[in-house]
């Protein structure tokens, strides 16, 4: 256990030091809710019930799909890997270790966008707080989860920085943080359900807690785990 903490506290302190962490978790986040809260305000006075849903799936979103993979692939794909069997370390540690602490971080950005929001673009605060944070930490663990599975299966860096964005784009002009969906082609509303985005940002709307926005997501996570399993006992193998 003492080794666990050790590894997920080092593992934190490396992650601070992280230019594409930083990045990707707090720098293009943050400055995208600074730029886009006002205008998203300004142009649709309405938004500002769900502004902060939008920022926070945006937020999640990237940290997740473009942050947390790259740095699985210089675990799983160097000499690390080989240390870790060396010294008898579970193979899963730098998953768990880098899931651990990315989660941190992105709680940290959503909590300032929520906190901010409101000072700054008189954006509404979610009126079910529990209900609100217990649909954040759900819709953090599932993205994450989906991160994993591109860090541990894809290889090349040059093709997952491709496929994250192939992911990530949907994700934010499909889910309904940037128009209402109701103005897509049913065909783009019907891709758009595909990504985990769509149904965590209904989540996290007021009174949208709830099993019809669930599912999907418990489904998405229990597939993303199994795939990570698979793929770790793959690289134990080799």
């Amino acid at each position: 256990m003492n080794g666990f903490l050790y590894g997920v506290a080092l593992q934190w302190k490396l992650d601070i030091r992280s230019k594409s962490l930083l990045i990707t978790c707090y720098i293009v986040p943050l400055i995208f809710f600074l730029l886009m809260g006002g205008i998203f305000t300004s142009v649709m006075p309405e938004m500002g019930s769900t502004l902060i849903q939008s920022m926070i799936v945006m937020s999640v979103s990237m940290g997740a799909l473009i942050g947390l993979p790259p740095s699985l692939i210089e675990t799983y794909g160097s000499d690390i890997k080989k240390v870790y069997k060396a010294n008898g370390v579970p193979i899963c540690l730098g998953l768990v270790t880098m899931f651990l602490s990315a989660f941190v971080h992105l709680m940290i950005s959503c909590i300032v966008i929520m906190l901010l929001a409101p000072i700054l673009f008189e954006a509404t605060l979610p009126t079910q707080l529990p209900f609100f944070f217990l649909a954040l930490v759900i819709y953090i663990l599932v993205s994450l989860s989906i991160g994993s599975v591109l860090g541990l299966t894809v290889k090349n860096q040059v093709k997952l920085t491709m496929i994250a964005q192939l992911l990530f784009l949907p994700s934010i002009m499909l889910s309904g943080i940037m128009f209402p969906i109701d103005l897509l082609p049913d065909f783009l509303e019907s891709i758009g359900r595909i990504f985990p985005a769509y149904w965590g940002y209904r989540l996290m709307l007021d009174h949208g807690f709830c099993f019809e926005n669930l599912w999907y997501l418990f489904v998405s996570f229990f597939a993303a785990v199994i795939v990570c399993g698979i793929a770790l006992k793959k690289q134990k193998a080799k």
